[in-house]
């Protein structure tokens, strides 16, 4: 039988009826004071880091809706990073799937489609129908293919998120966090950079219409290169976002928005805000030595202490001043001493500065004198004791 189907503009799940409720008026937190949003959520993270740079209500449970859709994408570029799915793969179109209603990619029943032109329906236009093709293909049924998501979200650290289907659709157990969607993104990016730039086309083209990215900030924001945007009745207008400017990636979260223009305000707003009032700062170098520890009995005196990675600090701009660091460590050190092995922490503190601790570890191995040259070493110990 003919079903009208939605045409592009009609974005989004339509359940249920009701109106978001008004914004509360109280602001974000951050380590600058409080910061004024209307979104019922947020949070904004540096990716190199993980620095928390704003949040509110981070860690309410909140009804995703299309921002979901970063969990089945996620699905789908595991498989193909494993090569259970390739990119040229077919998937049938069921009558389920054609049917579907909202923001659809407008595939046609009882066709095939490619999993890159699903994978870009589902990322450009946001097709709730690419994502059942999906899901039904890779697990047989939707709901088979939720807990496949669920599976995958509980190995990949999301703690409060719950999937009921693959496309965000209204469901009152179907929630997540802006923290897990800030984790999901970071994955995303880390785990899969080779499928990332999919979420950086402005616009794609199927069954002959063509649908422009609804993320706001690609047009909005310098370095803006993904995600997600997302809206239902009970959800607002929400956005996961990401931009990377002068070799720093930040990652925004916001959903609760009351309209497709507040959304795209508060996400420009709030990127360059994070990219004005904070930087990174590298305090050290990897396998650089940030101290030399003394040994008792080994080969060399003393051993350099490293950190095991470029230690990278995210900060206001003018907490750069104020800024301490202390070096912990018992000494000395007695041999022997493995390369890698834990040794000491790094301090860092300063006015206005949260106190934090940064592990360091041993940059070279050091063996444990012979019994005819530790004679010496042990008398002097004792004899200056």
């Amino acid at each position: 039988p003919a079903l009208a189907q939605q045409r592009p503009g009609q974005q989004g799940q339509q359940r249920p009826p009701q109106r978001p409720a008004p914004p509360p008026s109280t602001p974000a937190s951050s380590p600058l004071g409080p910061v004024d949003t209307a979104a019922r959520q947020a949070i904004m993270v540096d990716f190199e880091t993980g620095a928390v740079l704003l949040e509110k209500n981070p860690d309410e449970r909140m009804p995703p809706s299309s921002m979901s859709k970063l969990m089945t994408m996620y699905v789908v570029f595991d498989l193909l990073k494993q090569g259970r799915l390739r990119m040229d793969q077919l998937m049938p179109v069921s009558e389920r799937a054609w049917r579907m209603g909202g923001s659809k990619m407008f595939v046609q029943i009882g066709t095939q489609v490619s999993v890159e032109n699903l994978a870009r329906g589902v990322i450009v236009q946001s097709g709730n129908d690419a994502c059942i093709v999906l899901a039904e293909g890779i697990s047989g049924s939707e709901q088979q293919f939720a807990e496949l998501m669920n599976e995958t979200g509980r190995r990949i650290g999301l703690r409060n998120s719950n999937f009921r289907n693959s496309t965000g659709w209204p469901d009152p157990e179907h929630r997540m966090t802006a923290r897990d969607l800030a984790v999901l993104a970071r994955r995303i990016i880390t785990d899969h950079p080779e499928y990332y730039r999919f979420y950086n086309e402005r616009s794609f083209r199927w069954n002959d219409i063509t649908q422009e990215n609804r993320n706001p900030t690609l047009a909005r924001v310098p370095g803006a290169d993904g995600l997600k945007t997302g809206h239902t009745e009970e959800a607002g207008f929400g956005l996961t976002a990401s931009a990377v400017r002068g070799g720093r990636r930040l990652i925004l979260v916001v959903n609760g928005l009351t309209s497709m223009r507040q959304r795209a305000e508060e996400s420009e707003r709030l990127l360059e805000w994070g990219f004005r009032e904070f930087d990174n700062v590298v305090m050290f170098r990897a396998h650089e030595t940030v101290e030399e520890v003394p040994v008792y009995l080994g080969e060399r005196p003393t051993v350099p202490l490293v950190s095991g990675q470029d230690l990278v600090l995210t900060l206001p701009r003018q907490w750069r001043r104020s800024l301490q660091a202390r070096v912990r460590f018992e000494s000395p050190v007695p041999a022997p001493i493995a390369k890698g092995q834990e040794l000491g922490r790094l301090v860092v503190s300063g006015q206005g500065v949260p106190e934090m601790e940064v592990k360091l570890i041993a940059g070279a191995d050091v063996d444990r004198l012979g019994l005819i040259p530790r004679i010496p070493a042990v008398i002097g110990r004792w004899f200056g004791s």
